[in-house]
């Protein structure tokens, strides 16, 4: 059975968005917070606060972009 191009477009996007929440689940779990997780400090911030600040904004970042519908 033969999908229409909107439909595969949106399985795609469907595939890609599962991709990135695994990807930002790996990357805000034990082993990567362990890395950043010590007493530097960048322009005054604990590593680890930026770490998961700069992770959450790019997931936001991708996220919206896979997102973006055109009207």
């Amino acid at each position: 059975m033969a999908t229409s191009p909107p439909e595969r477009h949106e399985q795609r996007r469907g595939q890609r968005l599962l991709f990135v929440g695994l990807l930002f689940a790996v990357l805000l779990n034990f082993p990567f917070l362990a890395v950043f997780n010590h007493d530097g400090r960048v322009a005054g911030i604990p590593v680890l606060y930026l770490y998961v600040l700069l992770t959450w904004c790019l997931l936001v970042l991708i996220t919206g972009r896979l997102v973006k519908v055109k009207l």
